[in-house]
């Protein structure tokens, strides 16, 4: 992998991390339409650990947002009075959010990696993100702030992010989605997406990080890492803060419109490739 393929694919991570487009997908489908020919394991490595630059970026976004939330969760605890400050009960929220992934993600783990695998199911799952997409746009009446968030709006979009650990299905998509059809508006959906991206990306990057670097030769690549590592950062960083201010008056169609061409194109070339 060269320098100049480490950033590009740096670049594409962070931004479709967080617009409702699939990071994985695009680091999937990215290399094929390029006809890169890239090891596998190293790429493998590559993707789990630029991954990490992403939830640097989310972390950093929202520093202000969650010291709040774990001094109000650590507080509460100490006091006996876990539920009583809406910060500590948004951190309750937050982890009941991140069970279902977690689960699934642990359950049908071979399943999950044959679908990394393959172009085909990537691109037939970036439909699914359209329909999801579209379907929270025509259902949900986005009348509720993310002061309004309950236990089982947090539950809802917990499931919804569990549907994102395939390939094609967008993480911030899904859960966006499951928001708006609990009625939040598209900004409090997102920005309880992104808060909830945490403790899930931080359990799945420590874990695949371990196994990454198990891969013999990884550490002969730090130089792409590191340049990949940084442009997620910052091109992650950038994507929060651009989409928070669209979905304050745009909605989520234009997405739902791109997964459709660009599920539609990967499948396309696949066949015709053979």
């Amino acid at each position: 992998m060269s320098l100049l393929q480490a950033i590009l694919l740096g670049i594409i991570q962070g931004l479709t991390e967080f617009l409702p487009i699939s990071s994985s997908a695009h680091l999937v489908i990215a290399p094929f339409l390029l006809n890169w020919q890239l090891d596998p394991q190293i790429t493998f490595t590559f993707d789990v650990l630029v991954q990490n630059g992403t939830l640097v970026a989310v972390v950093i976004y929202f520093w202000k947002d969650l010291w709040a939330i774990l001094r109000a969760f650590v507080l509460g605890l100490i006091h006996r009075q876990p539920f009583t400050d809406p910060d500590s009960r948004l951190g309750w929220f937050i982890l009941l959010a991140s069970l279902p992934a977690g689960i699934l993600g642990i359950s049908i783990k071979p399943l999950v990696e044959a679908a990394f695998n393959s172009i085909l199911a990537t691109g037939l799952f970036l439909g699914v993100t359209a329909v999801l997409l579209l379907v929270a746009e025509w259902l949900g009446r986005r009348n509720r702030p993310l002061e309004s968030i309950r236990w089982l709006d947090a539950l809802v979009m917990g499931f919804f992010q569990a549907l994102a650990i395939f390939p094609g299905i967008s993480r911030s998509g899904a859960t966006i989605s499951g928001g708006m059809l609990c009625n939040l508006n598209r900004r409090a959906a997102a920005r309880f997406s992104f808060l909830m991206s945490v403790p899930i990306m931080l359990a799945a990057g420590g874990l695949e990080t371990l196994d990454a670097l198990k891969v013999p030769g990884s550490t002969h690549f730090l130089l792409p890492i590191l340049a990949g590592f940084i442009a997620a950062a910052i091109t992650g960083y950038l994507a929060i803060h651009w989409l928070l201010g669209y979905l304050q008056k745009h909605p989520l169609r234009w997405f739902a419109i791109y997964c459709l061409v660009a599920g539609g194109l990967t499948i396309a070339v696949y066949f015709l490739r053979g």
